[in-house]
């Protein structure tokens, strides 16, 4: 292809950098020493930022390196052996996490088909009832993402509606957030409203512009001694500490947070928006967030990857957006799709 790829790809939010915020505040964070372990004073700063964006000063924060480590422990915190996990089919604990939870809490995931990677009580309630008591393994927990990883969002009387299930049946829900700021930014709520009926949840940070880390909030007391031992079993306990918390304070700050969700979050519209116009590109829904799930000629997926990498997304393709995207890459990256797909068309008539 003779033209120049976007200088950021569409693989993930996961390719993209830090925020020049966040490194500055590493920066700052390494000069001289700091109490091991969290008895720091960025942390104690952090913990203060995340209580009171959620409006919970009584819940407790604990920061862990990645996303995995963050949900099995959150998880091992609400579930004992003989217990089980309802998630989506597509939920990331379910499918991108290498059997983490079943290997570490010895517990079971009842994986639940959905359509747009979204639970609903209609869906849950065939497995809330055991008909064989200790024959049967207890469901103890749903879990969502939210996002999804879909690209969809529950809106806040979802999240309700699932809190009371939940709840009505002596169960916990817990939320996966490693994008919980894209979804915050699409519902233009805080994340005190995402939070309101949620037991246990991960923030994430390492998907909006922090180098590694995020964060458990346990806002059950019970809860809480179970998480801080689990999160030390599974290896999740930072003896730097300051350098998590550093970067959660900085990407906290002035609603640093929100406004990187928010531009990723319009850069996937305007990906989507510029599809929409490409003969041969079929958009496969309209994105919520920063991901766009879109379907195109068979023989244009190789060559489009070589020239920019993405992922191939069951029978489509998806293209992540991050706050680094910048408007020339959309542009340049609709420009290689437009070339590819009639590349491919040609190639498929016998013209090339």
């Amino acid at each position: 292809m003779d033209l120049l790829p976007p200088e950021h790809s569409f693989v993930s939010d996961n390719a993209a950098g830090a925020h020049p915020a966040v490194l500055d505040a590493l920066v700052r964070a390494n000069v001289g020493d700091a109490t091991p372990y969290g008895g720091d004073r960025w942390t104690a700063a952090a913990v203060a930022r995340i209580r009171d964006l959620l409006g919970a000063p009584g819940a407790e924060v604990l920061f862990t390196y990645g996303g995995t480590g963050a949900n099995v422990a959150a998880l091992q915190a609400a579930v004992d052996p003989f217990e089980a996990v309802i998630t989506a089919s597509t939920g990331h604990v379910h499918t991108d996490e290498c059997g983490a939870f079943e290997r570490f809490t010895g517990s079971k995931i009842l994986d639940v088909p959905t359509a747009d990677g979204k639970l609903t009580p209609e869906l849950i309630a065939p497995l809330l009832n055991p008909l064989n008591g200790e024959h049967n393994v207890q469901p103890a927990v749903i879990a969502i993402s939210q996002a999804t990883e879909l690209g969809t969002v529950y809106s806040l009387e979802e999240i309700k509606a699932l809190a009371d299930l939940a709840h009505a049946y002596g169960m916990l829900l817990f939320l996966d957030g490693a994008r919980i700021a894209n979804a915050a930014a699409a519902l233009d709520c805080s994340l005190q409203d995402l939070a309101g009926h949620v037991d246990i949840l991960t923030l994430g940070g390492t998907k909006n512009g922090m180098l590694y880390g995020e964060a458990m909030v346990v806002l059950r007391p019970e809860l809480i001694r179970r998480a801080r031992f689990a999160r030390k079993q599974f290896g999740q306990l930072a003896s730097k500490m300051r350098f998590i918390a550093a970067q959660f304070d900085a990407l906290l700050s002035d609603n640093l947070w929100l406004h990187n969700a928010q531009h990723a979050n319009r850069m996937a519209a305007r990906l989507a928006d510029g599809i929409r116009d490409l003969p041969g590109v079929e958009l496969m829904q309209a994105p919520q967030t920063n991901s766009v799930f879109a379907r195109l000629p068979a023989e244009a997926v190789a060559p489009l990857q070589q020239w920019s990498p993405f992922l191939k997304w069951g029978a489509g393709v998806r293209w992540m957006t991050s706050f680094a995207t910048t408007e020339q890459d959309v542009d340049r990256f609709l420009a290689g799709v437009a070339q590819t797909v009639q590349c491919a068309d040609f190639a498929t008539a016998g013209v090339l």
